[in-house]
């Protein structure tokens, strides 16, 4: 039987990478999930209600500008001396989605994209759906292991440049971008090249060197912020990210992003957890607390991780990675490997944290 003809995928889509997600449980099984960056804490009970309220109107059509969580983002981000308006915010399907519409609205085809290596697994894919060129860039090593090489960063700008990437703390390996290294790197960046600030774990950093981004925003107009409500504000399911940028460039962005792209629950859960923000940030405070407990257990054992400022842990493993990760599994952990690379383990409740480094001590 002859074959019929196929519909040619694009070359590119053909050839991209899987992107991964964290492990689950298989069904009827009991592991503790610290293999995908999540709050471990339920809904807080004011959210819970929002988004019960919000499921009465499933059947309408969400607002499709957002526009009453981009004024609430907006007033939760101004401050004494610092105003930012509503006109500055784009909301997405989460963060992966904002940062989609940031390269839709300034990468031609064959423009280059630069970003570090290894850092969030959705770079590269995104990269290439949007046309561009990646350019990696390695992390440090050594006794910088897994930070950001700006310089190198910097020297790998070309004139077909059009976006670098800055993930800060870094995914997967916790790593921060400091100030004085951020205002160097930025005093090298020519004006027409876009830089995003990708501070998806922004609230758990407690660095004091680390830039206030939207100091670096209003200082620089070829700067774009990322955030989210997935990590911190533990609404990972309802999927809610948004960029922050100049007026024309989040008009830009907000020209290319997906129509009702962020369901009408998602909105009313995300204005109920500004509103709650003290509450919220009480359980960042309990998990930031963990991390330090979980940091300080591994490197009692002899560890010597990155220090990380985001809600994970890194462990270059090479490889020894899948095995280590197959060996916390059969211990009742999932863990998110990176084949060949290394482990990324999420902070989780305390009862998690000490099942984990039972299991990271046999590894020494």
């Amino acid at each position: 039987m002859a074959h019929e003809p196929r519909v040619p995928l694009r070359p590119v889509v053909a050839a991209l990478p899987a992107y991964v997600p964290g492990a689950r449980s298989r069904p009827g099984a009991a592991a503790f999930k610290l293999s995908s960056n999540e709050n471990p804490y339920p809904p807080l009970p004011s959210v819970l209600v929002a988004i019960t309220d919000a499921a009465a109107d499933v059947n309408r059509y969400p607002d499709m500008y957002a526009t009453e969580l981009t004024e609430s983002i907006a007033t939760s981000l101004s401050r004494e001396g610092m105003s930012v308006g509503a006109d500055q915010v784009v909301v997405g399907n989460g963060s992966v989605a904002a940062l989609a519409h940031v390269l839709a609205a300034v990468v031609e085809p064959g423009d280059e994209v630069v970003f570090p290596w290894r850092s969030f697994e959705a770079y590269p894919i995104a990269v290439a759906v949007a046309g561009g060129t990646a350019v990696r860039v390695p992390l440090l090593t050594g006794a910088d292991h897994g930070r950001l090489d700006l310089p190198a960063m910097a020297a790998a700008i070309t004139d077909r440049t059009r976006v670098v990437l800055v993930c800060t703390p870094n995914n997967p390996t916790g790593a921060v971008v400091h100030r004085d290294e951020l205002d160097a790197f930025l005093a090298q960046v020519p004006s027409d090249v876009l830089v995003v600030l990708d501070e998806a774990y922004l609230e758990f950093v407690r660095d004091p060197d680390v830039p206030d981004g939207l100091d670096v925003l209003a200082a620089h107009p070829n700067v774009v912020l990322l955030r989210t409500f997935s990590k911190a504000f533990g609404l990972a399911g309802l999927r809610v990210g948004y960029a922050v940028a100049r007026p024309r460039l989040a008009a830009g962005i907000r020209a290319v992003s997906t129509p009702f792209g962020v369901s009408h629950i998602a909105q009313r859960a995300a204005i109920a957890s500004l509103g709650a923000h003290e509450e919220l940030a009480q359980r960042v405070e309990h998990l930031v607390a963990e991390r330090t407990r979980l940091v300080d257990g591994l490197a009692q054992q002899g560890w010597d991780l990155p220090r990380t400022e985001a809600n994970f842990v890194w462990f270059d493993l090479g490889e020894r990675t899948a095995a280590r990760a197959a060996e916390a599994a059969a211990a009742g952990v999932l863990v998110r490997p990176f084949a060949g690379e290394g482990l990324r383990v999420t902070v989780g409740e305390r009862e998690a944290n000490d099942l984990f480094l039972q299991v990271a001590a046999t590894w020494r």
